[in-house]
């Protein structure tokens, strides 16, 4: 199976290999060899950028041993076992080797495999040398077995070659390892760097467009999102050479070519890829078989069975000395845990698309301390050349032509995705004028709005938008924008925006803001209700804009809301509004409008599972509440005709939230004093008197 991975799962420059078990037979062990040589010797050696000539010795040294296990096989169908031992360690060498060589083929980590030229160097030579010893250990039973001329001759080329090939860095590749160590020190003191030295690194490179520049900046995010902070050398490292490769896409390249275009339609194919895998798979595999909650940190056992990291450590710790698989029942020979990266990044996207707020949180906030973390260990010439990238980018939306312009502000929004650190130098750099500017042109204008939505995650920018007249322009947005996305774009700045006081102000009292946001919600993607909910809650928490949020119709565009969606998030989310609408006098009556209906509907949530959170729940038992203190005794007759309510609040008191369970305990007695003050006989309680909880 080895010949068949393709890395996609491994992290570079790592060579983790499976040593064949001591029962298997010899013939078993030749075959799968074979196989594995077979698939190296199949490596299409123009395809290596760096350590070439290293590399293309190394398959050209697999392909004479493949000619020798083959030989061996068809002259000596029966083989002794004597040979396992010899051919195990080949087998373990050869899948190092099989890593190695993919990685200096890789597309997106050139300038990484560039800049560790030594140390590639360095294990080609302790792998041949692997070889060499491996064929040594082999010759001794081979002694044994009549073999042909011929098949002894390979044997000692191969150890002739293994013995004699120095493997060092070859002389171009340090030339252009100068080259980008005298780039980063140019950064360093905020020199402007020649761009024909940039250019002669990237075609040294083979990277001749925007998308192969982005590939390797996005292998550099990744790279540093996994490092310890311990390694604080290494983050720098990592750090710097993100931002060569960061300043080149800005400056080296004047398209955006292809599938990397800016236009309004263009989304990342790397997520439609991970779509489309994803609605083949059943998400029940994405569950912790420990806590069966979506995973956070998936690691696989030695068994071979996945759980996430923080269950597992648990599941260790309760085990005291002996560690076992929970699923087998297995004692593990070997406790390591082995991060399964493909499988997180499914479980990211699918909790993404799918509104799973309580993975995704997790992920996020995950993901937020990593952001935290790299920024700590940042180094002093990724700050100076991302500085430096801003301006430029700044100065091209300033003076440049409509297609250069659209072009340095797909940049900004590429860059202001990426890290808080860029969004902050972007927008001292002096860029959000200009991009509200631009909010008026059609073309740039999906650009526009999502790069502003990308730095509104910066506090800063938030007074900036206010500042320059920006909450008109983004209503205008979100209202009567080009496209779906653009108006959800739109939604999500006033989501942003709303949690400064001056600007929920400024927003409530535009008569298009509450409205366009209501009609968001009826008519917008599963994203835009997103938006607009969360932009709705947060102009809440300005008490002027209770009355117009009522005055929208937002209670009954809810209501329809939950009676026909599946979306845990969207659920939640309308819940949440709500219960902030009851918390007052005039949202009560609106929600009372509905009568029996509404009520009826918030109860079937609370007694729901499928898709209500403990947030949800949460917000439920709030809601009805509410009901009861404003809405007074026919509010509280009409949820006591209810025969699942009880049932679903004694639950949340073991069950829910300690918030969510005080509430529910002041609801049971409410509930219970209404039973207590009518007339004896007229409605018997749902439930014995002796269960009655006091609050």
């Amino acid at each position: 199976m080895s010949q068949k991975q393709n890395g996609s799962g491994r992290r570079v420059l790592t060579y983790p290999a499976v040593h064949p078990c001591e029962s298997i037979s010899t013939t078993t062990l030749l075959n799968s060899l074979i196989n594995l040589a077979h698939f190296i010797s199949s490596s299409k050696t123009e395809s290596f950028t760096t350590n070439n000539r290293n590399a293309r010795e190394s398959v050209r040294q697999i392909r004479i041993l493949h000619i020798f296990l083959t030989e061996l096989r068809n002259s000596h169908p029966d083989l002794p076992d004597s040979l396992v031992l010899g051919l195990s360690e080949l087998h373990l060498t050869c899948q190092k080797l099989q890593h190695l060589l993919q990685d200096c083929s890789r597309k997106d980590a050139r300038l990484w495999m560039l800049m560790n030229s030594e140390r590639v160097a360095n294990q080609f030579r302790v792998l041949t040398r692997s070889i060499s010893t491996a064929l040594e250990v082999l010759l001794v039973p081979l002694e044994t077995i009549e073999l042909s001329l011929e098949v002894m001759e390979y044997v000692e080329l191969v150890l002739k070659q293994t013995r004699k090939t120095p493997y060092e860095v070859e002389p171009n590749d340090k030339e252009t390892m100068n080259d980008v160590l005298s780039v980063l020190s140019q950064f360093e003191y905020e020199v402007v760097p020649n761009k024909s030295v940039l250019r002669r690194v990237l075609d040294y490179l083979g990277i001749v467009t925007w998308g192969e520049c982005n590939r390797e900046v996005k292998f550099f995010e990744t790279e540093i999102a996994f490092e310890s902070t311990n390694e604080k050398r290494k983050v720098w490292f990592l750090s710097s050479l993100m931002s060569f490769m960061s300043y080149c896409r800005c400056v080296v390249f004047d398209v955006v070519e292809g599938n990397e275009a800016p236009t309004p339609t263009r989304q990342f194919s790397n997520r439609e890829t991970i779509s489309e895998l994803l609605s083949s798979v059943n998400s029940d595999d994405f569950r912790c078989p420990i806590s069966l909650e979506f995973m956070v940190d998936p690691v696989t056992l030695s068994t071979g069975h996945t759980y996430d990291r923080s269950s597992i450590m648990k599941w260790f710790k309760a085990g005291k000395k002996m560690k076992t698989c929970p699923k087998t029942g297995q004692k593990l020979v070997d406790s390591e845990l082995v991060p399964n990266l493909l499988l997180k990044r499914l479980i990211q996207q699918y909790c993404l698309e799918n509104g799973i707020p309580v993975a995704a949180e997790s992920v996020s906030g995950r993901r937020s301390r990593e952001v935290a973390a790299a920024a700590e260990v940042r180094s002093l010439v990724a700050e100076r050349a991302m500085r430096m990238v801003a301006s430029y980018v700044v100065e091209r939306v300033e003076v440049g032509t409509e297609e250069e312009t659209n072009r340095a502000v797909y940049e900004i929004r590429v860059l202001s995705k990426t890290s808080g650190f860029n969004r902050a130098c972007l927008v001292e750099s002096g860029v959000i004028p200009h991009l509200l500017r631009l909010l008026k042109s059609v073309s740039i204008q999906e650009n526009a709005i999502a790069a502003l939505l990308n730095l509104s995650k910066c506090p800063k920018s938030r007074g900036v938008i206010g500042e320059c007249g920006g909450v008109g322009l983004v209503v205008d947005v979100m209202k009567k924008g080009v496209n779906s996305s653009v108006r959800q774009h739109g939604a999500g700045v006033l989501f942003y925006l709303a949690s400064i006081e001056e600007c929920r102000r400024s927003i409530g009292e535009n008569p298009e803001a509450i409205p366009g946001l209501i009609e968001l919600i009826k008519e917008g993607n599963d994203r835009g209700k997103k938006n607009a909910l969360v932009a709705i809650f947060g102009l809440l928490l300005h008490h002027e804009n209770h009355c117009r949020v009522v005055a929208a119709g937002t209670v009954q565009v809810l209501v329809n809301l939950l009676k026909c969606c599946d979306r845990e998030d969207l659920v939640t989310d309308s819940l949440s509004i709500l219960a902030t609408l009851a918390e007052k006098h005039d949202g009560t009556v609106a929600i009372l409008l509905g009568g029996a209906l509404n009520l009826n509907l918030i109860v079937e949530i609370l007694h729901s599972d499928s898709c209500t959170s403990k947030a949800g729940k949460e917000y439920c038992v709030s809601l009805l509440l509410a009901l009861c203190l404003n809405g007074g005794a026919d509010a509280v007759a009409l949820l006591a005709k209810s025969p699942s309510l009880m049932e679903s609040l004694y639950s949340l008191l073991s069950e829910g939230t300690s918030r969510a369970s005080r509430k529910a305990s002041t609801l049971i007695r409410v509930l219970h004093d209404f039973y207590e003050s009518r007339p004896s006989g007229s409605m018997s309680p749902i439930l014995p008197q002796e269960r009655f909880v006091h609050a």
